[in-house]
């Protein structure tokens, strides 16, 4: 599977396209460490939108994900959580820790630009 990951000025944008299997999760989330390295990138939206499943696995990734964009200087946002997204991980017990979330991609830019 191939994640885009789209530089949009100094934030990238990472669209999932189908639902995750573990290895492709782990694989996304080297990409997107790379090319943070690469670009120096200040923000990185995520988009969920087509999520429509998660595990306790998926939901580490995307934490910890966010969690090393931060530790290389990097905010992160996370767009488009389906409702029984949002549910599964309330009943894991899942914490989105320095994690902002948005409805839509045009919130997350938004909030992006307002957190430089």
């Amino acid at each position: 599977m191939t994640v885009p990951i789209i530089k949009l000025g100094s934030y990238l944008i990472v669209t999932f396209q189908n639902e995750l299997t573990d290895d492709m999760a782990v694989e996304a989330q080297d990409k997107i460490l790379n090319r943070i390295r690469e670009t120096e990138a200040k923000g990185l939206l995520i988009d969920l939108s087509v999520i429509d499943v998660v595990d306790s696995f998926l939901g580490r990734v995307l934490n910890d994900t966010a969690m090393m964009a931060r530790l290389m200087g990097t905010q992160t946002v996370v767009a488009g959580i389906q409702p029984a997204v949002a549910v599964t991980f309330m009943e894991l017990g899942l914490k989105m820790k320095n994690i902002s979330t948005v409805l839509d991609i045009e919130q997350g830019l938004d909030l992006l630009k307002s957190l430089e």
